[in-house]
């Protein structure tokens, strides 16, 4: 795509200006780093746009202080830009769950689902983060075939990014943009642990 231009254009009956503002299913999957960093760059965007934003973090603990978070909501509360709403989904923290039983990790992930389908339904944002979301999915907690129903039925302009390894494939075959990060090098790899500035 040189300057930005498609190599190819659709012969879709839809005008130039029509195609651009298609909302977008938007998935970053992989091993490597960076995949919620690259959607909260993109909530920045959309906030700079003055657009709603909307975070849904599953499978993070709700104790972490995490940069983006903090940013994320002084700007939404500075009038300037689009509104933020930043929701976290229980216990847990990526690919390694923490303590609590099966069941309420699961209630917890079809607790935010459900409001995500209420806020599709509704229009309430017209960005989402749905930041570690592809693990509720692989362990089996939300019902993938709902979801890409949902996703696919959602009305308006609202864009969806949705990051965590080891997306699905279907959802992968459903998404209009797919990142895979990869990992050449990481300093846990040589026992390090994270760091601030860096991690969160």
């Amino acid at each position: 795509m040189p300057q930005g231009k498609p190599a190819v254009v659709p012969d879709d009956g839809l005008t130039t200006r029509q195609r651009r503002n298609r909302p977008l299913l938007i998935v970053h999957t992989g091993p490597g780093k960076g995949k919620s960093t690259a959607a909260f760059g993109m909530a920045l965007r959309a906030w700079n746009q003055g657009w709603p934003v909307g975070v849904f973090q599953f499978v993070k603990s709700a104790k972490w202080r995490i940069g983006e978070e903090r940013a994320l909501k002084v700007l939404g509360e500075s009038g300037e830009g689009g509104s933020v709403a930043w929701h976290k989904m229980g216990e847990g923290w990526s690919w390694t769950r923490r303590p609590g039983t099966e069941e309420d990790h699961a209630a917890d992930a079809r607790e935010g689902w459900e409001q995500i389908k209420r806020d599709l339904a509704a229009g309430t944002y017209r960005f989402y983060v749905l930041d570690e979301f592809t693990y509720p999915l692989k362990w089996g907690w939300l019902e993938l075939d709902d979801v890409l129903d949902a996703l696919a039925g959602r009305p308006g302009d609202q864009h969806v990014v949705i990051t965590g390894r080891d997306a699905p494939e279907r959802l992968i075959e459903a998404a209009d943009l797919v990142t895979e990060m990869g990992k050449i090098r990481h300093p846990m790899d040589t026992g390090q642990k994270g760091q601030k500035g860096i991690e969160w």
